[in-house]
C-alpha cells in the first residue's frame, strides 16, 4: 500500500514536470509595513524545516501585488463589514464590541497570540472561540458558527490590525497536550491516499501539484481570500478540505481535532508576520 500510495504522490507531483522553487521577493504592505515571509524555523520544528516561509512566496506575482495593497486585497471588503459590527449593539446586555474593547485598533496584537490556553475555561481557545465566548458572555448574544459569515469576518478584522507583528503562539505549560495532539494529527496520513499534512507541506512543499504550488502550509495569512471560492476562508475549513482531499471522512470546523491542529500548525510559523487577510488560488 505504501508503494502504490507514493505512486500516486510522485504522479501528481510530477504533472506539471517542473519544481517551482519559492520567489525571492518582499512583501511591503500598503508601501509601509514591511512582512517577514520568511525567518529561522522555530526551535520545536528545527529538525525538519530549517526556515519557515509564508505561503505568500509560493504564489504568482499578481496575487502577491493584490495583497501587499489594501485597496487591491478583495478580503478588506469583509473587513469593513466586521468593523461596521464591531460598533453594533448585540444581544440583551445593549453591548457591542467596542463597548469593552473601544476601537479595534486596540486589539492589534490579540490575533498573534491565538490559539491559546483559556485559564478561567479551562480550555485551548481559537480566536472564533473567544470572540463568540465575549457574545454569549457579555453581550447575551448567539453564537456565530464556525468559519461562516460574521465570524470569519471578525477574524480577518482583528488579524488585519495585528499585520506585520510576528505570531507569538505559546505551546507550553497546559497548552502542551493539545499541541502535541495536533502535531500527532499533522503527521499521522489518513484516508485512501495515506497522505498526513507533513507529506504536502513538509516534505514536498516548492513542488506543483497538478496546478498549485505547494507552500509549507503556514497559516500566519489566515482567514484567507481564495480566488477559487471569492470569499473569506478560516484555516478550519482549509484543514476539513486537505482531508476530505485525501479521501477520508473529516472532523467539523470547531471540533476538538481541528482546534489542537490549529494550535500546532499556527506555532509552526512563529516568527513569521501575521497577514490575514491573504490572499490565495
Amino acid at each position: 500500500m505504501k508503494n502504490f500510495t507514493g505512486a500516486i504522490l510522485a504522479t501528481l507531483l510530477t504533472t506539471t514536470f517542473a519544481v517551482a522553487e519559492p520567489v525571492d521577493d518582499n512583501l511591503v504592505l500598503n508601501e509601509e509595513t514591511e512582512m517577514v515571509t520568511r525567518t529561522a524555523a522555530p526551535a520545536h520544528v528545527s529538525d525538519a524545516l530549517d526556515e519557515v516561509m509564508s505561503g505568500w512566496l509560493f504564489r504568482g506575482t499578481e496575487t502577491r501585488a493584490m495583497q501587499a495593497d489594501d485597496f487591491d486585497n478583495p478580503g478588506m471588503i469583509f473587513v469593513e463589514q466586521a468593523q461596521d459590527t464591531w460598533v453594533t449593539a448585540d444581544g440583551s446586555e445593549g453591548k457591542s464590541c467596542s463597548s469593552c474593547h473601544d476601537d479595534m485598533d486596540s486589539m492589534a496584537g490579540v490575533k498573534a497570540t491565538y490559539p491559546k490556553w483559556n485559564e478561567e475555561a479551562g480550555e485551548v481557545r481559537t480566536l472564533q472561540m473567544q470572540v463568540n465566548a465575549c457574545r454569549t458572555e457579555r453581550m447575551g448574544a448567539e453564537a456565530w458558527k464556525y468559519d461562516k459569515g460574521d465570524a470569519i469576518n471578525m477574524e480577518a478584522a482583528l488579524s488585519s490590525v495585528s499585520r506585520g507583528l510576528p505570531v507569538n503562539v505559546a505551546i507550553d505549560g497546559p497548552a502542551q497536550s493539545m499541541w502535541e495532539k495536533g502535531k500527532e494529527l499533522y503527521y499521522t496520513r489518513t484516508g485512501q491516499l495515506e497522505l498526513s499534512c507533513a507529506n504536502c507541506h513538509e516534505d514536498n512543499y516548492g513542488n506543483m501539484i497538478r496546478a498549485d504550488h505547494l507552500s509549507q502550509g503556514q497559516i500566519n495569512g489566515f482567514p484567507v481570500y481564495r480566488l477559487k471560492n471569492t470569499k473569506l476562508n478560516g484555516a478550519h475549513s482549509r484543514f476539513k478540505g486537505c482531508i476530505r482531499d485525501t479521501r477520508a471522512e473529516t472532523y467539523k470546523p470547531g471540533s476538538e481535532e481541528f482546534i489542537a491542529l490549529e494550535l500546532y500548525v499556527a506555532s509552526r510559523g512563529n516568527g513569521l508576520s501575521v497577514e490575514g487577510p491573504s490572499i490565495r488560488n
